[in-house]
């Protein structure tokens, strides 16, 4: 893989932002709203429960590892869907630009995006609702990992089922994050769930991440095991996802899908 064309993927993003700042408000305006409103939240049950729960640590911090997730996944489709919105898989695919290298620029461009908004996130959370995030200590890399991987993983999925279905498909993208939602324990234990959900939970890295998250506020003791094997997890459905949009990718080159992509070709 060539890192020259790599960095043109990254590049066309960038004169996107830089071209129209509109682009730019979504990074840190959803994140911000969202710790804003969860942060009273867990203020005023904190005030009114009267128990020993620290919400602010068990549902803020699920809050901002969840968004950290969702603006990951939303990062890899957002540049996709730029091209798809400006129809402009020819002009990449004319060049000598390689599959691999042009999933890795959506890749890295969601990378440098999701980084302005885990700082907001980190910032809001931290100045104005006292989240002491870094008290997860070293536990925080491997979490944070975990749901990068599947954020990457998911969002590669998501371009591939828009690429395959047609831009009319999009609506599809967008509501993925709050479909798994419930299946993964962002503000319960998985226990709670009734056993099919529990089995679909296994397949989802990020429930690891919340479960082991819940033990250490909680301060029980955990083992870190099950959350590397939810990492090698999400690393497999890595490949599995580049996989299936490749196989795709081929799929419309060889039937001419690429050639008349528009909002009617959804077969």
């Amino acid at each position: 893989m060539r890192l020259r064309p790599v960095a043109g993927v990254m590049l066309r993003q960038f004169y996107l932002m830089r071209g129209s700042p509109v682009r730019v408000l979504p990074l840190f305006s959803w994140v911000a709203i969202d710790i804003v409103l969860w942060g009273f939240i867990t203020r005023y049950l904190s005030a009114v429960s009267g128990s020993h729960i620290n919400f602010v640590a068990s549902l803020l911090g699920a809050v901002l590892m969840w968004d950290f997730f969702t603006r990951i996944m939303q990062g890899v489709t957002t540049a996709f869907l730029e091209d798809v919105w400006t129809r402009n898989f020819l002009n990449f695919f004319a060049t000598p630009l390689g599959i691999s290298e042009y999933v890795t620029g959506l890749v890295a461009t969601s990378v440098a995006t999701s980084l302005v908004g885990l700082a907001v996130m980190l910032a809001l959370a931290t100045a104005v609702f006292g989240l002491s995030f870094f008290s997860l200590g070293l536990a925080l890399v491997p979490f944070l990992l975990a749901l990068f991987l599947f954020g990457i993983a998911l969002g590669v999925f998501a371009s591939a089922v828009v690429l395959r279905l047609g831009p009319a498909s999009e609506w599809m993208v967008w509501p993925l994050p709050a479909l798994l939602s419930p299946f993964v324990g962002v503000f319960y234990p998985l226990s709670t769930l009734p056993s099919w959900m529990q089995a679909v939970a296994r397949a989802l890295p990020p429930s690891y991440v919340f479960e082991d998250m819940r033990a250490i506020v909680m301060g029980r003791p955990y083992a870190p095991g099950p959350l590397f094997g939810g990492i090698a997890l999400a690393l497999l459905e890595i490949l599995l996802c580049g996989g299936f949009f490749v196989r795709v990718y081929r799929y419309a080159v060889r039937t001419g899908l690429l050639a008349r992509y528009s909002a009617e070709s959804a077969s």
